[in-house]
């Protein structure tokens, strides 16, 4: 007999620490196969936080099966920052670094 995982639903944990950040850097992420920037600039929004690092989904050699990505950094105040494909260890200092 298959077992099953009964999973609890739980609320959105990203716009409730959006609610209480107070001096906290709050940095969400997203992943998206299209309209990435759009999708990336208003989650930044409703979420309140100061930092979306959007994950290019379904683009050959980048993503979740992949030791690379590609990615934008949408930060509060406008500006987008685009890190071209490199090792997932190389993004992650460049996200830390901003």
């Amino acid at each position: 007999m298959p077992e099953t995982l009964e999973l609890d639903p739980v609320g959105d944990i990203l716009a409730e620490l959006g609610k209480t950040a107070g001096d906290r850097l709050l940095v969400g992420f997203a992943a998206e196969t299209e309209n990435l920037l759009e999708y990336a600039r208003r989650k930044l929004e409703e979420k309140n936080c100061d930092m979306i690092v959007a994950n290019r989904v379904g683009v050959e050699g980048a993503g979740f099966e992949s030791d690379t990505n590609e990615v934008l950094l949408v930060l509060r105040g406008g500006e987008v920052v685009e890190i071209a494909r490199a090792p997932k260890r190389e993004i992650a200092e460049r996200i830390l670094g901003r």
